[in-house]
């Protein structure tokens, strides 16, 4: 999923074969379709040596070409740079979800109960199309480009599909919980007809369904390899079993929409290190100012009363940075 755990990935297998890892592909799905559109993007007729936009250049593309997108109600005259952050995720969700220009298009003008919807739908689908075109013609690419292009190029061209399912004969999808549509489409194309795909997921571990990503991936994966073979990895060499066990209780307010529950399979953890460790304890406080000052005297008495702790014994985990400041 990150550039990180790709390169740990490679250190792994380097240490693991003898001979290293030279002839495989080792990389996100963003960077796998970058390589492969630098060899082969010119059999769909877009130019290999693209330039790839990050989000701020992406803005600014959109900034610049505002007035061809011919917006109307998406573009007040009052702040007719408004929309402009919203168009950008409503078009990386269309390509994550593997929807077309031609498919929005052909959807909007459907819209025959709902005059407004329709109009707003049918503007933003023409400016969809636009921004399509106009990234083309400057040679330019996002990254949801990247996904969208590579399938297009698989899809289109199936010399050039049999080419890459012959180099790669097996593969191996790592955190597929977090993999949305199009890069699921893409997994199941390279696979072909040898089907040698191996997903690793967790269904309880998806935290991304805000940026595309579709557990549905993983519940469909049987339906699309009926002869799939499921091992339920339980092993756990990180935690004491406290707290494997404390999050397995909590865990289970998630059914029935689990898949423990969907496949009749155990997923309950074991710690390796046979280790009980402390209790979980739940701190509870009715404002965040109070909750910091609990937290803070908690660790004063941990130190006062266990002299073998120091501070660097201490962690604080939250869920985003801003969330650390009280």
């Amino acid at each position: 999923f990150t550039e990180k755990a790709a390169k740990e990935m490679e250190e792994r297998v380097d240490v693991a074969l003898p001979y290293g890892y030279t002839q495989m592909w080792i990389s996100t799905f963003h960077s796998f379709c970058d390589r492969l559109l630098r060899q082969e993007a010119m059999h769909i007729g877009l130019d290999p040596g693209f330039r790839l936009l990050t989000e701020a250049q992406s803005i600014l593309f959109i900034r610049k070409h505002l007035f061809e997108l011919e917006l109307d109600y998406f573009r007040p005259l009052g702040n007719p740079t408004k929309f402009i952050d919203g168009l950008l995720a409503h078009f990386s969700r269309l390509k994550d979800e593997d929807i077309s220009s031609q498919q929005y298009l052909q959807y909007a003008k459907k819209i025959k109960n709902n005059k407004e919807e329709m109009i707003k739908s049918l503007e933003l689908a023409n400016a969809y199309k636009t921004y399509e075109e106009l990234k083309v013609k400057e040679g330019v690419m996002d990254f949801a480009d990247l996904i969208a292009n590579s399938l297009k190029l698989f899809r289109t061209r199936s010399n050039v599909l049999k080419e890459y399912q012959k180099k790669f004969q097996y593969v191996l999808v790592d955190e597929f919980q977090d993999t949305n549509y199009s890069q699921n489409e893409l997994a199941i194309l390279l696979a072909g007809k040898r089907k040698n795909i191996t997903v690793v997921g967790d269904d309880d571990q998806a935290i991304y369904r805000w940026r595309g990503a579709a557990i549905s991936n993983i519940i469909q994966f049987r339906k699309r390899f009926p002869d799939v073979k499921v091992i339920t990895l339980t092993k756990n060499y990180r935690s004491t079993s406290e707290i494997l066990d404390s999050a397995y209780t909590l865990i289970q307010h998630n059914n029935p929409d689990r898949l423990e529950v969907r496949e009749k399979i155990n997923k309950k953890l074991l710690s390796v290190r046979k280790i009980k460790g402390e209790p979980v304890m739940f701190l509870y406080r009715d404002r965040v100012e109070n909750e910091a000052e609990a937290v803070a005297r908690k660790i004063k008495t941990l130190l006062k009363d266990m002299r073998d702790y120091s501070y660097k014994d201490m962690a604080i985990l939250v869920r985003a940075n801003d969330h650390a400041e009280p």
